[in-house]
């Protein structure tokens, strides 16, 4: 029974850890019903009830908006803005230093 109280208090103490630093570091705009600085004291002061408010009533989820997860490669806004002739440039430019690299140790690599 000792075990059980024991492991039963540890858990309690790192649930009560775990809200304070995440209802902590939460931004205030995601803080439902009360300021941020009440929930921090609601969970400081209610060890374990206050970390199950905050869970259950006091956060709010991020706000994704309706519009679906798109990959950045289907995302027409996000194409239009790559520089694309900055990125051919680049590659072009690479390139040639490679070709020329290439070059040079070709005629410098005496193998037998």
């Amino acid at each position: 029974m000792a075990r059980v109280l024991i492991v039963g208090g540890f858990l309690a103490a790192a649930f009560w850890i775990f809200s304070i630093v995440d209802c902590a570091v939460q931004p205030a705009a995601r803080h439902r019903g009360v300021s941020k600085a009440l929930w921090v004291a609601i969970v400081v002061l209610l060890p374990v009830i206050g970390g199950i408010l905050w869970f259950a009533i006091g956060r709010r989820r991020a706000d994704h908006g309706d519009a679906p997860l798109i990959a950045p490669d289907d995302d027409p806004e996000f194409l239009r803005g790559l520089n694309r002739t900055e990125q051919d440039e680049r590659i072009r430019r690479l390139e040639e230093e490679l070709a020329r690299l290439e070059d040079e140790s070709d005629g410098s690599d005496p193998r037998p």
